[in-house]
């Protein structure tokens, strides 16, 4: 069972007398083992896991001996365990119980009945999750939506579509809380009644990066906010690695919107496909940076994808798929744009690919000063956008 007292404890019990599995921490003690076992250094999610297995809970593997746990990990990792706690260990253990205090965090274990059955998966899984929101998020059916940090306009607009109908359908929706991509999956996943997950790479009591926090904020209220890292771990660069194997472990498949050839969305769709998911990758332009990673994928043997029931049709859920919800309402009229003529000269002439303004001039017969005003009005209407390079095309 998941642990969410109501309010600040000291060493008090952190569940209700009787519940929760036999794994659930249920007073101070428990969790500094926890913590004691799960933040020794040099030992990993997959030491953690075999001296679990062959000990039991935390208390029994710090009860053994040295020689009793070398026979199971190498010694200099039984050493780092058994190794007496610094003064560190008793404050992140008082700095975790006032964050448990906080309706609505959660602590699970590799032992709790609530732990995720798909994290079982991979041959490390973390031995605690941290959870800001609703851990039974963690157990429905859930496509992950990842991408550049970088992204377009487009590519942020596909992502966002992608999440709420996704998440109409019923689907969690998992991303990382990275810029780009990721923010507008969740923000699309937000708009329909499966939610969204983020997966961080931080400390529960950190947002990274910052201009996320009110995103984080929301998806904490209505969905879940998870790591692995203890309380106050700053967003290391080894950390998002780490984080990348949990969205691709508790996802049915991923889906990779926009990536350039070296991306981290690559390693997360790698990391799918060799726990069996599915992966699927959106196309775009041969002449795009961010679609070389996408078309990768595709020639690797991912399912392209242009509408979500190219992602609903491949994922197969068994008897009882997930329940249609109710979309969200549309952005009222005044929201929407004046600019939208289809029979605009200049508009006709932008494609989809990136295209120089002499040629747009070209294409559509317009005086450069005229074409760059105009192109200004479509792109503050969002209907183009300016790509690096003084590039334009068109949004669909």
């Amino acid at each position: 069972m998941a642990t969410s007292p109501a309010a600040p404890v000291g060493a008090a019990s952190l569940c209700p007398a009787g519940a929760g599995a036999p794994g659930a921490i249920r007073d101070a003690d428990d969790l500094q083992a926890w913590l004691q076992l799960a933040c020794a250094p040099g030992v990993g999610p997959v030491a953690v896991r075999l001296l679990l297995a062959a000990f039991g809970l935390p208390r029994q593997v710090l009860a053994q001996s040295v020689t009793a746990l070398s026979a199971v990990v190498p010694a200099k990792l039984a050493r780092a365990v058994l190794a007496r706690p610094g003064a560190a260990l008793p404050e992140l253990v008082e700095r975790t119980l006032a964050w448990l205090g906080t309706p609505g965090n959660h602590l699970v274990t590799l032992a709790d009945d609530a732990y995720p059955r798909r994290l079982f998966d991979l041959h490390d899984p973390p031995p605690l999750l941290y959870i800001k929101g609703d851990p039974a998020l963690l157990a429905r059916p859930a496509v992950a939506i990842v991408g550049a940090r970088n992204a377009t306009a487009q590519g942020k607009r596909d992502a966002q579509a992608f999440g709420r109908e996704l998440s109409e359908a019923g689907l969690t929706v998992i991303s990382g809380l990275a810029l780009g991509i990721d923010a507008a999956a969740h923000a699309g996943g937000l708009l329909g009644c499966g939610g969204t997950i983020a997966i961080t790479g931080t400390g529960a009591d950190r947002v990274y990066p910052a201009d996320n926090l009110a995103l984080a904020h929301e998806v904490a209220q209505r969905g879940a906010v998870v790591t692995e890292f203890p309380l106050g771990m700053q967003g290391l660069p080894a950390n998002f690695p780490r984080r990348n194997r949990i969205i691709a472990a508790l996802a049915h498949g991923v889906l990779v919107v926009e990536a350039a050839a070296r991306s981290g969305s690559l390693i997360t769709a790698r990391l799918a496909a060799e726990l069996g998911r599915e992966v699927f990758a959106v196309p775009g332009s041969i002449h795009a940076p961010l679609s070389q990673g996408c078309h990768l994928l595709l020639r690797q043997g991912a399912k392209l994808v242009e509408r979500t029931e190219d992602v609903l049709e491949e994922i197969n859920l068994g008897p009882a798929p997930p329940v249609r919800c109710e979309p969200a309402a549309p952005a009222p009229a005044s929201e929407q744009s004046e600019f939208a003529d289809p029979a605009d000269p200049l508009l006709a002439a932008l494609g989809y690919d990136p295209v120089t303004l002499d040629a747009l001039c070209e294409r559509s017969g317009q005086p450069p000063d005229a074409a760059a005003a105009r192109l200004l009005e479509l792109e503050l209407a969002g209907h183009a956008e300016r790509l690096p390079g003084n590039l334009f095309r068109r949004l669909a």
